[in-house]
């Protein structure tokens, strides 16, 4: 008896897969002495295999991210023109058939942490188009954060991708993240970019391009930085498109973008 009380216990309250009609049901065929033994027996077995709960908060945080990242797609499906050609965005290789978009902060230690990913991943894949999407979210704790997202933006405007591209990792490479980045480091940032005249006025009309950028970040569901999203250039579908929240690795971006050009159809 004490088995199958066991066993109706762990059903019920472990699955995740009873509906409301199923557990009444199963409920009544018990009285309210063995409803009492269930609890005990239960609670006792959950004390001795915590393994248990730690699996099964493990599958619900699975399941949760994996319905986050399907709406995600979806968004950016919808969103597609404004992440694949937004003129003020800059963007590397712009002819590759398949696009890695980044939504990033200059003072996020995670960002920095995958910066060299993001490197290594950029000089191997020249046939892949990389757009760089400058979401400084932590601008109200750090103002560098937001200075340093304006002028990269001037110095693309006046020196184009590759001098962007150099400025970008100048900045990273400072190692100065989560408030310690200072108004020094964007300016050599500029100089090693090239562009040693960025006027102040020039640096404050980006700021449309920024306000643009969060309101798209809001609209795909993007939560921080840094995300990712992958997709083809054209023929782009929900199930081709794959979304990569917080920092990644070289294989996981290669195996995103095999999945993008495997999804599209001959034609397409």
């Amino acid at each position: 008896m004490k088995k199958l009380i066991l066993t109706a216990a762990l059903t019920l309250s472990l699955t995740g897969y009873a509906t409301a009609d199923t557990t009444g049901a199963a409920a009544a065929a018990f009285s309210d002495a063995q409803k009492a033994q269930i609890g005990e027996i239960a609670a006792d077995y959950l004390r001795a295999h915590p393994e248990i709960l730690i699996e099964m908060s493990q599958k619900l945080q699975a399941q949760a991210q994996n319905k986050q990242m399907a709406s995600a797609a979806g968004a950016a499906l919808a969103n597609q023109d404004a992440l694949l050609n937004d003129p003020s965005s800059p963007v590397l290789h712009p002819k590759g058939d398949v696009a890695v978009i980044q939504f990033f902060d200059y003072q996020c230690i995670f960002c920095a942490k995958v910066a060299p990913t993001v490197e290594q991943f950029i000089s191997k894949n020249p046939d892949v188009r990389f757009v760089y999407k400058e979401w400084p979210i932590f601008g109200s704790r750090w103002p560098a954060s937001v200075q340093a997202a304006k002028v990269g933006l001037s110095v693309y405007k006046k020196g184009g991708a590759e001098a962007y591209h150099r400025y970008h990792a100048a900045l990273y490479a400072t190692g100065h993240d989560e408030g310690k980045l200072l108004d020094e480091d964007i300016r050599q940032a500029a100089v090693k970019a090239g562009v040693t005249d960025t006027r102040r006025e020039e640096v404050e009309a980006t700021d449309a391009a920024l306000k643009a950028n969060d309101q798209l970040a809001k609209q795909l569901g993007i939560q921080g930085t840094p995300a990712f999203f992958i997709m083809p250039v054209k023929g782009a579908t929900a199930e081709n498109i794959s979304v990569i929240p917080g920092a990644t690795s070289l294989q996981g971006l290669q195996a995103a973008v095999e999945k993008a050009r495997g999804g599209v159809k001959k034609g397409g």
